[in-house]
């Protein structure tokens, strides 16, 4: 990462402890803090997640054999939006899980009230890569996320439904056809004209991928908000509509029918971080053909990446930092990428032959260690992400919605979005 990055995120994290709003509650009357948790006393502690983490039963049976004081109750909503909602709604209040995921771009908003969350036990600083480390450090060097995972972008792809249309299957190959943007609207776009089915599964995640190669892109680390006046934005929203969802099944992700459709194997290929490794092989456990290239249109770009926090006033803060602790340990990492492909953001699990030498067996055995590997170290760019972040994206993927949906053209849709910012 480089150092300009670097800065950019220590601004993030200064600015966000001084900026610091104090909810209902204030953290107050909270749980054991004392460091170090009963091992005989009977305790439930409770998980909430989203998406898949790769926290099988299987695997939090492991901790609970250890501990056999403890149970675990694991919540896992569909999707970041859901958890986002419950989290900020709760915060500082009541209701919230012993341990929380927060996902990386609604993180900055929460890093508004880090004083409402325990900070991570200080032996355990070091053992993340510094910029993940960086953005979840407040302004009195309080570290208060445990990192989870990154997400280095690749391309996944059915070689099947390629070959029957004239492309290579080849991962050697197909990696060839997407250096850049243009390129990859191209494949897909022939893709189209040759079998009459859409090339990608979503126009909104090409968005998503476009906009993670952005230095700035809503906000700028002052405050100062250009999301209307930014022209990457502006010719990111205009390449989406014009080029992406032509060739896309659906405009979003997580739909019943999005899920449906992979299910049946009705798309040929997605942008690909590791973690979607496990939603696919997950919901179409029956579909053979798919594959992982070790590329990415325009270079590299991370999409997605998590955190584990715990809400001072928990009732069992103590065990919570310890289960924590564990989950994100290089050993549970590990396992967690074997489960479902999430990429460690720990640094010994990174240098692990576990990680290195591992092949997925679903996806053509392709060495998904490898490339995920690769993929990081080509990421050039690390976005800033204000504390609106996540309202500023979500509002503009549900401008291209519109305009895929028919509701609105795409001058109207845009227009609809600069006022919805405007009101935010």
């Amino acid at each position: 990462m480089s150092s300009r990055a670097q800065r950019r995120l220590a601004i993030v994290a200064a600015t966000a402890a001084t900026s610091a709003l104090v909810l209902a509650g204030c953290a107050g009357g909270g749980g054991d803090t004392s460091g170090s948790a009963d091992p005989d006393e009977k305790i439930t502690l409770t998980i909430a997640t989203f998406n898949d983490f790769g926290y099988t039963e299987e695997l939090l049976a492991q901790y609970t054999a250890d501990h056999p004081n403890i149970t675990i109750k694991h919540n896992k909503a569909a999707e970041s939006g859901d958890a986002r909602k419950n989290f900020f709604q709760k915060l500082g209040k009541t209701g919230l899980a012993d341990i929380e995921a927060v996902e990386i771009d609604w993180f900055a908003e929460m890093m508004q009230y880090a004083d409402l969350l325990e900070p991570v036990q200080d032996d355990l600083k070091g053992r993340w890569l510094d910029w993940k480390e960086a953005a979840a450090t407040d302004g009195d060097g309080n570290l208060v996320g445990y990192g989870t995972d990154i997400g280095p972008q690749g391309i996944c792809y059915r070689g099947d439904l390629f070959e029957a249309a004239g492309l290579p299957s080849d991962r050697e190959a197909v990696g060839e056809l997407f250096p850049t943007w243009d390129a990859f609207f191209q494949v897909g776009s022939d893709y189209v004209a040759k079998t009459g089915k859409p090339f990608i599964d979503s126009a909104n995640s090409v968005l998503q991928g476009i906009v993670n190669q952005m230095e700035y892109t809503y906000e700028e680390p002052d405050g100062t908000i250009i999301a209307t006046t930014n022209p990457e934005i502006k010719a990111a929203y205009e390449t989406v509509v014009d080029k992406a969802i032509p060739i896309s099944a659906f405009s979003g992700q997580w739909s019943e029918d999005w899920f449906a459709s992979m299910a049946n194997g009705e798309y040929a290929a997605m942008l690909c971080p590791p973690w979607m490794h496990g939603i696919i092989s997950g919901t179409a456990p029956d579909i053979t053909g798919w594959d992982v290239a070790n590329a990415f249109p325009g270079g590299g770009g991370n999409w997605g990446g998590s955190y584990l926090v715990i809400p001072k006033n928990g009732k069992n803060v103590a065990a919570a930092q310890e289960l924590a602790a564990w989950l994100t340990s290089p050993e549970v990492q590990l396992e967690a990428f074997v489960n479902v492909g999430t990429f460690p953001s720990q640094l010994e699990a990174q240098d692990s032959p576990d990680l290195t030498d591992f092949t997925n067996e679903y996806f053509n055995n392709a060495p998904t260690g490898q490339i995920g590997i690769d993929r990081a170290n080509a990421i050039t760019v690390t976005p800033f992400k204000g504390p609106k972040y996540f309202q500023y994206h979500d509002a503009l993927q549900n401008a291209v919605n519109r305009v895929f949906d028919g509701q609105e053209d795409k001058a109207t849709a845009w227009n609809t979005w600069v006022a919805e910012v405007e009101a935010f």
